[in-house]
């Protein structure tokens, strides 16, 4: 990239950290990492895996343990996941950015009733804001190339965790 200016590769950098590091912390459970990389409202697009509408929350409703979708409600049902997000590219407008990568999310949870996997092959697009505290995760659209494994294993995380509640 000739020409590309000190600024511009930060800017590159610290994008693809934030993409990097809401992978990071989702199979972390880091809640607050997570909502610390986020704007205070968030829109979300899983239509391409669930169907449905696109929606947009307050952060804290996207985190919690309560809301009907919440990333927190469904991940804290699951024995464990792995997000790797690869091949970021990004792409910065002045204090907006957008950022496509690849995902390949596994999730797992022992069940009498199946593989206890299911896998996503797909792709995100992040829309980023630069605020103060630096960029932050404003949009993701999850795009679907594949699956495989049994899906229920999220329903099952989903009544489980509610349960717990």
């Amino acid at each position: 990239m000739p020409g590309m200016d000190v600024r511009a590769l930060s800017d590159r950098a610290e994008i693809t950290d934030a993409v990097v590091r809401m992978g990071w912390y989702l199979d972390r459970r880091d809640w607050d990492g997570l909502r610390d990389l986020c704007t205070e409202r968030v829109y979300t697009d899983y239509t391409a895996l669930w169907g449905g509408q696109p929606r947009e929350d307050p952060v804290d409703e996207l985190l919690s343990t309560s809301a009907q979708g919440s990333w927190r409600r469904t991940m804290d049902g699951l024995e464990a996941t792995q997000h790797l997000i690869t091949n970021v590219l990004v792409d910065v407008d002045g204090d907006t950015a957008r950022a496509r990568a690849n995902v390949l999310g596994v999730h797992r949870l022992a069940n009498p009733h199946g593989s206890p996997l299911w896998t996503v092959g797909g792709t995100y697009d992040l829309g980023l804001v630069r605020t103060a505290a630096g960029w932050r995760i404003r949009a993701i659209t999850q795009g679907l190339s594949w699956v495989e494994g049994n899906q229920q294993i999220l329903f099952r995380a989903v009544a489980g965790s509610s349960a717990a509640a």
